[in-house]
């Protein structure tokens, strides 16, 4: 097994944001765990995003940003198999002693995975325009 955490933790990278010794549990998974997963499946997440917004058929890309935004939010926060991939694409790149961490504070962490990733797709907003050939 600790061939497979150092391997996952060397692969992240290291934290991103800053830890000291005020920061609550929370804050220290989020900025040496979460942040990094997000940021290294964001490539990853925009796709999965554009595939469940294709499965929709709704008019999307012609939707003004403020749209596009507030459709982006309802499907990670209230599509729960969509919402469970989602978290099923960060916790898989979790180390053993993290997972035991996120098992601890579950609910409070998927909230915020959930909302680090809205406002990381959120700030990329503009890749979800019509590419016109």
């Amino acid at each position: 097994m600790e061939d497979r955490n150092q391997f996952i933790e060397k692969f992240r990278g290291e934290p991103i944001g800053t830890i000291t010794e005020q920061s609550s549990v929370d804050e220290i998974f989020q900025n040496k765990t979460l942040r990094p997963i997000l940021k290294l499946q964001n490539d990853l997440f925009i796709e999965v995003i554009k595939n469940q917004i294709s499965k929709h058929k709704t008019d999307f890309y012609h939707f003004p940003a403020e749209k596009k935004m507030a459709y982006i939010e309802h499907i990670i926060k209230s599509e729960v198999k969509f919402r469970n991939s989602m978290k099923g694409i960060i916790i898989s790149l979790f180390t053993i002693d993290e997972y035991n961490t996120y098992i601890k504070n579950s609910s409070s962490l998927n909230k915020r995975m959930m909302n680090m990733l809205i406002e990381r797709i959120k700030n990329q907003i503009q890749l979800f325009e019509i590419v016109e050939s």
